[in-house]
């Protein structure tokens, strides 16, 4: 089990009911040696207000960074959150991603130098993401029963990870794939983030900035660890985000790994700590 000094990047954005939800979790782990920082793509006061609530009662060290609301921005948010971050390892999570109680302790176990680890998710639909959110459920808490049911009637889109966990054997490989690459729930050595510079900002709107990061550190000779059966979230439902920039990053990933090309174009040293950027 690695001793790593951990942070949890969380990305939001005006959708403060997830966050609270998706951090409760967080302060429910059952490893608690990690710290959180809120990375805000520009949200309102109504997030800020539940940042500073959640603050308040947080049993671990939460912080929050925020930028100007300049349109879809999560490689900078998370760049912002890495140089805020004080751990040598970095789980990034959506703050739409409700982690199991063993959720820091598993990616610890998982934790190995020259990987990163693909954590893995489970899809709520609309109707249990809304029956979650408006009730409060503790989703940690549901019992085998419960999560049957949920699947029985559709509400989950799979259920077997959410009842078995693998041991860290046969994770790793020699063959490499940056598809099905998420950064909801996706851990990488901090110095592994500062080798390839970070997240690229210069991807514009949604899509494959998750996977030119992954492809960028696989070229620095950083592989690939599958984190299903161990470290499962349960991703709220919501509506898509525009793509109407998908293909246009989705080529310069193809690029990219042609390329062989390490580091971001405008990441990490491009920034400056996020001191003037802690509120709206």
């Amino acid at each position: 089990m690695s001793s790593a000094n951990i942070s949890v990047i969380i990305t939001t954005y005006n959708r403060p009911d997830a966050l609270i939800a998706v951090v409760e979790a967080c302060f429910a782990q059952d490893d608690q040696r990690f710290e959180i920082i809120i990375a805000d793509d520009g949200s309102g006061h109504n997030t800020q207000q539940a940042v500073a609530a959640l603050q308040a009662r947080s049993p671990l060290p939460l912080r929050h960074v925020w930028q100007e609301d300049l349109g879809f921005r999560a490689a900078r948010a998370r760049n912002l959150g890495t140089l805020d971050a004080r751990g040598d390892y970095i789980i990034f999570l959506d703050g739409d991603c409700v982690p199991q109680r063993n959720f820091i302790s598993q990616h610890r176990k998982l934790a190995q130098r020259g990987y990163l680890v693909q954590g893995s998710r489970i899809l709520l639909n609309e109707q249990a993401t809304q029956r979650v959110l408006s009730r409060h459920l503790d989703v940690q808490c549901l019992g085998m029963a419960d999560k049957l049911a949920w699947r029985g009637r559709g509400e989950l889109n799979k259920v077997l990870p959410l009842l078995l966990t693998l041991p860290d054997v046969g994770r790793t490989s020699r063959r490499f794939s940056w598809r099905r690459i998420k950064s909801c729930n996706l851990a990488v050595w901090r110095s592994d983030l500062e080798l390839v510079n970070g997240f690229d900002e210069s991807f514009l709107g949604w899509g494959h900035e998750d996977s030119d990061l992954v492809v960028r550190l696989f070229n620095a000779g950083v592989m690939r660890k599958d984190g299903a059966y161990a470290t499962e979230v349960l991703h709220l439902w919501h509506r898509e985000n525009a793509r109407d920039q998908e293909n246009s990053n989705r080529a310069i990933v193809l690029q990219r790994a042609a390329d062989r090309t390490v580091r971001a174009v405008k990441g990490l040293l491009r920034q400056c700590r996020p001191l003037a950027e802690c509120s709206p």
